[in-house]
């Protein structure tokens, strides 16, 4: 690999002559100091998104900036430094751990006992057969059921899921997407029969089906009903449920499907404005759901660049919502998101060291600025967490915000040469990203084009070449490695009776209930979908009726069809 030996030059008739002679120093030195070489030296002269690295950066890389337009102070526009004034001093973030498997049951106790531990939100993992819309007595379920989430068929599994938890008083966000308003629904009715008002529900709902399309592939119908039933949500929870985050735009999965960083925050951004346009073109006013947005992003293992790319996030946000959206309220300007460590930069070889690795992540997310955050736990490669290897995940929180001191001082690298050259350069390749999608006429456009998949699958190839040629050290992976090793034995695992009862149990929910009932909702829920009214409320009364989630997406297929994605290469 080649030297790369940037200067800092052109520092500018300011610098003194003390300086300059000082860097022309650092720079002979620099020159006669030979490379790391060979196969897993570790030397790379790039981020882990290809962004060209300099040996040191200093004035001449921040020289542009102006401290108004570009930094300003935390709580204030443009929100580089954070969205509110004092940050953690005044509020630590929400720590959730993402956590789902099994029946309803199994899934209640582990929750209680996240809670006890002390957790302070609750965030739903749905197993594969719900996230497609399909009961767990369905043959496509076969071999799934409870395996990578929780299994939920009807409203009688919701309850079953919060049994004993008060969910006036807790947060609760729900990673589900295309069946999102099902779920959105039964969580209502849960909580009503609880007789907790849906007006006192806090909590997020990810619904963000546009990257679906790019990146995670768990759909349901084509891209524009998807979309328009989104919109009705964000129309129902602006009148009904203020506390509610209408919808968590998703980067998450976009990274971890194998983007860039730049990717990752163009493209979750590009699916957050398609939605704001949407809502606007309902006849919403962007300053009445805006402040309820809320977005979802991936710390990866390049500590500074993740940095960098949630500092960038919050401008960017905060400049298009302002200028290009007409938002006029400083709330609709706020980019709030929850963060999740990286699942991708998890190994199975040597599982400990996910620990490290996560413990990384979650700083940078934190010097970051983010408002939650999930830790991953050390064995999620292998199966499901088990409840030491959670308890390990939740502690890193932990011992993060209350030992390290990070918490004490707001953005504390602002201002460092590195992070803000990077942070700018993060925003230019974002824009860049911006332009191209507007040729495609918008984001639903480029996705039905195939734009943003794409893109990915190029950085995904590139990244992996670099693993595999040894470029970048993966320790325990393609260096380190450990030739004995033995996987540990003690992996949760979900059996075949776990699906055998789920699937009794939804058969005897259906026996069990007012079957005309259920015929009937479903039936003005077809019309509904078929019309121009709000889906919300006739979902909600499927739900009452105990319809199943398959039974229901089954009525909306038959409106809205089911989507076939067009392969790219």
């Amino acid at each position: 690999m080649a030297k790369m030996i940037d200067r800092v030059s052109g520092l500018g008739p300011d610098v003194s002559p003390e300086y300059r002679e000082l860097v022309e120093r650092w720079e002979a030195k620099a020159d006669r100091t030979p490379p790391r070489t060979g196969k897993g030296s570790g030397a790379v002269d790039r981020t882990i998104s290809d962004v060209p690295l300099k040996t040191v950066y200093g004035p001449a890389d921040v020289a542009d900036i102006d401290l108004t337009r570009d930094l300003g102070v935390p709580g204030e526009y443009p929100y580089t430094r954070g969205i509110h004034p004092t940050m953690y001093r005044s509020r630590l973030w929400t720590m959730r751990q993402f956590a789902g498997f099994g029946n309803a049951k199994q899934t209640n106790e582990r929750y209680h006992f996240l809670l006890s531990q002390g957790q302070m939100g609750l965030s739903v993992a749905f197993d594969m057969p719900t996230l497609m819309g399909y009961d767990s007595d369905s043959p496509k379920s076969l071999g799934e059921v409870g395996k990578c989430g929780v299994a939920i068929d009807s409203v009688r599994d919701m309850e079953m899921l919060f049994d004993g938890i008060d969910l006036g008083a807790i947060t609760t966000s729900m990673t589900i997407n295309g069946p999102a308003a099902i779920a959105l629904a039964q969580y209502v009715v849960t909580a009503e029969n609880k007789g907790i008002p849906r007006a006192k529900l806090g909590g997020t709902l990810q619904a963000d089906i546009l990257k679906e399309y790019i990146a995670q592939k768990e759909w349901i119908f084509p891209p524009r009903p998807h979309v328009r039933i989104i919109v009705d949500m964000m129309e129902f929870c602006t009148a009904q449920m203020p506390k509610w985050n209408t919808i968590s735009v998703s980067g998450y999965h976009i990274r971890e499907a194998g983007s860039t960083a730049a990717q990752e925050l163009a493209f979750t951004l590009a699916d957050g404005f398609a939605y704001v346009e949407a809502a606007v073109a309902r006849g919403m006013d962007v300053d009445e759901f805006a402040p309820r947005l809320s977005y979802f992003f991936n710390s990866h293992i390049d500590f500074f660049e993740e940095i960098a790319k949630f500092r960038a996030a919050r401008r960017i946000y905060a400049r298009h919502m302002r200028e290009k959206y007409g938002a006029k309220d400083p709330r609709s300007w706020q980019l709030r998101f929850h963060t999740q460590t990286a699942g991708c930069s998890a190994t199975a070889q040597q599982p400990e060291n996910n620990i490290v690795r996560v413990a990384f992540e979650a700083m940078a997310a934190a010097l970051g600025g983010t408002q939650s955050l999930h830790t991953n736990s050390m064995d999620e490669v292998l199966a499901l967490p088990s409840e030491k290897s959670v308890e390990i995940a939740l502690r890193t929180q932990q011992v993060l915000a209350y030992e390290t001191n990070v918490t004490n001082v707001v953005d504390p690298l602002g201002g460092a040469y590195f992070v803000e050259a990077l942070t700018g350069e993060m925003e230019r390749q974002v824009e860049e990203y911006f332009a191209q999608i507007a040729g495609f006429g918008g984001m639903v456009e480029a996705v039905e084009a195939g734009f943003p998949q794409r893109e990915i699958a190029d950085a995904s190839y590139r990244y992996q070449r670099s693993i595999e040629s040894g470029e970048r050290v993966i320790v325990g992976v393609n260096a380190f490695e450990r030739p004995d090793e033995t996987q540990p034995g003690d992996l949760l695992k979900i059996g075949a009776e776990i699906e055998r009862g789920q699937a009794r149990a939804v058969q005897g929910v259906r026996e069990n209930r007012d079957g005309a009932a259920v015929e009937a909702a479903l039936a003005k829920l077809k019309r509904a979908c078929a019309g121009s009214d709000n889906v919300m409320p006739y979902l909600i009364d499927c739900v009452k009726a105990v319809a199943t989630e398959g039974e229901i997406v089954d009525a909306m297929v038959s409106v809205y069809g089911r989507y076939t994605e067009n392969t790219q290469f």
